[in-house]
């Protein structure tokens, strides 16, 4: 049986890309749960919101997170329901790239049907028939 010798900087190549995610991801939660982005002023407005009136998938998720941080799933649903129903595959995902860092190559099967959920989820949103899907309390103009 033979013992595979890894080097201290073969090692830290592994963990670092991974490690500094999951540290950029902390500071984001971070600030989003201390500072409130309901307030105007505190974060940018959408550019596709500006210039479109139309929500993107990601509007109303500063907000959606910041009561999730704060233990209010009900009105992180009301702001984003793809955000909290994200999460436990993006936290998925990130382990699914660390674990395998250890062994070989990563995969992540589930990208392309990610994909073809956000860009569903951006349409239905703006559609009149799916208004529930709509951020509560818009950052900006309501879609005409």
């Amino acid at each position: 049986m033979s013992l595979v010798r890894v080097s201290p900087s073969t090692r830290l190549a592994r963990w670092l890309p991974p490690t500094a995610v999951a540290a950029a991801a902390g500071a984001a939660c971070l600030t989003v749960a201390l500072v409130d982005p309901s307030e105007p002023g505190r974060y940018p407005t959408c550019p596709f919101l500006a210039l479109t009136g139309r929500w993107c998938p990601g509007c109303g998720s500063l907000r959606g997170m910041h009561h999730l941080l704060r233990g209010d799933v009900v009105a992180a649903l009301t702001f984003n329901a793809l955000l909290v129903a994200a999460i436990p595959l993006v936290t998925w995902g990130w382990f699914a790239w660390v674990v395998p860092r250890l062994r070989g190559p990563a995969s992540f099967p589930l990208a392309l049907p990610m994909l073809v959920v956000v860009l569903t989820f951006w349409l239905a949103r703006n559609l009149p028939w799916f208004t529930a899907l709509a951020p509560a309390s818009p950052a900006g103009p309501a879609p005409g």
